[in-house]
């Protein structure tokens, strides 16, 4: 039993890992919606790992690091391959210039950024309750759900009919995951309605997104998200 105890977590984290995986392999060969159930799997493990190592109180450092890497492939790889996807189009041409190689290969900054974020947060004792900068799996949604939502009901045409703007969009997302904006995380760390009231203005919000877009909405929820964090920045501490 104690074995079963001391390694359920991390059970939960491989699992996580290897949907990850399995979502990655199915971008590349561009089946999204099974990639879109191996994200889905991959953050229901990534919320349950953490969740039952507090629980059965058998947190340890090799959950902490098997977490991270976990999470490098599930909410580092996947969009950094999503960029990657997105302006294999283009191939070499970028405003009617012609590069020396193809310009995919500049979505994989995401996934550079994402290993530096995940590094970062891993020594950065302050977030308990608010993250610095935008966190990868938010990330991931963010970007894989432009894509998703792309190519399933053609919304988002201008951002990946356009070179310019998806490589904008990596860069800036990159930016975002080490940037020092604070981020809402879902942690109460009171009962006190006046500490609660940004969670309680994405809760509703998000759901009324959800409900009017439907899969649209999930990109335009993280963009929610973000603008909450940023009218509350004084109360995120």
């Amino acid at each position: 039993m104690d074995f079963i105890k001391n390694n359920l977590a991390n059970a939960l984290t491989l699992a996580n890992l290897f949907s990850g995986c399995v979502g990655a392999i199915h971008l590349i060969l561009g089946d999204y919606q099974t990639t879109a159930i191996c994200l889905i799997l991959s953050s229901i493990f990534d919320f349950f790992d953490g969740f039952v190592a507090r629980a059965l109180k058998s947190n340890s450092n090799l959950g902490l690091q098997l977490d991270s890497l976990a999470d490098m492939v599930s909410f580092g790889v996947i969009p950094g391959l999503t960029m990657y996807k997105a302006l294999e189009p283009f191939g070499t041409e970028l405003l009617g210039l012609h590069f020396p190689f193809e310009i995919k290969y500049i979505g994989l900054i995401v996934t550079v950024f994402s290993c530096l974020r995940l590094a970062i947060f891993n020594l950065d004792e302050e977030q308990r309750y608010y993250f610095k900068g935008l966190n990868t799996p938010t990330n991931t949604v963010l970007l894989f759900g432009l894509y998703y939502a792309f190519k399933e009901t053609g919304n988002f045409s201008f951002l990946f009919d356009n070179a310019l703007l998806l490589i904008i969009l990596a860069f800036l997302t990159s930016w975002l995951l080490i940037s020092p904006i604070k981020m809402m995380a879902m942690k109460f760390k009171s009962k006190a309605l006046k500490d609660n009231y940004p969670k309680i203005v994405l809760l509703v919000g998000g759901i009324a997104i959800l409900a009017i877009f439907k899969i649209v909405g999930i990109p335009l929820l993280v963009i929610y998200y973000m603008l909450v964090s940023f009218i509350f920045q004084r109360q995120l501490k």
